[in-house]
Formats: C-alpha cells, structure tokens, sequence
C-alpha cells in the first residue's frame, strides 16, 4: 500500500494535524495483512516538521516495524526531519531503492 502524504496537504507542519492525519489513515490500515509494505511517498510535500513526523511516522514504525518504507525524496526539509526522528528514536526509516 502507498500513501501519498500530499493527500494532507503540502505543508505538514503542526503535531495537531500530524494526530489527525494518523487517525484518517486508520480505516485503510486496519484490514493491512502483516507481509504488506505500507511505503509512504513524500512528493509534493513542500515542509515537513518533525513534530507532524512524530505524530503520523512514530506510530506508524512502531506498528508495521519492518514493513514501513520511505519513498526516497531529494527534499531538504523532508530528509532534515526524518534525520531528526531517526535521532530521537535511535531507528532508522527504511528506504525504497
């Protein structure tokens, strides 16, 4: 399954609306099997704060572990942000060849 992060808007800055966002995803990941790869793609997201990223990513990694997969991306504030996560949580995002 691929999530198009766009889908919540180009700019994804606020803990609020990252809380949101995870909460809309929940119908769709509910009937995900265990072997699925949910990969999530950043494009045409514009800004990307780590407290959106805590709020939709942290969960996310916690559920589906190994089958999260990052879409790569050449977007500062994306890679900024995730670098940040990937600190604070001492886990390293899985990313798409």
């Amino acid at each position: 399954m691929v999530i198009e992060l766009k889908k919540f808007g180009t700019t994804l800055i606020s803990r609020q609306t990252g809380k949101e966002a995870f909460l809309a995803c929940q119908s769709l990941l509910q009937d995900i099997k265990k072997t699925e790869m949910i990969e999530l793609d950043f494009k045409d997201v514009l800004s990307f704060s780590p407290s959106w990223g805590d709020e939709f990513l942290t969960p996310l990694l916690k559920k589906f572990k190994e089958n999260l997969i990052l879409r790569k991306t050449n977007n500062p504030s994306v890679l900024a942000t995730l670098e940040i996560l990937e600190t604070t949580l001492n886990k390293k995002f899985e990313i798409a060849k």
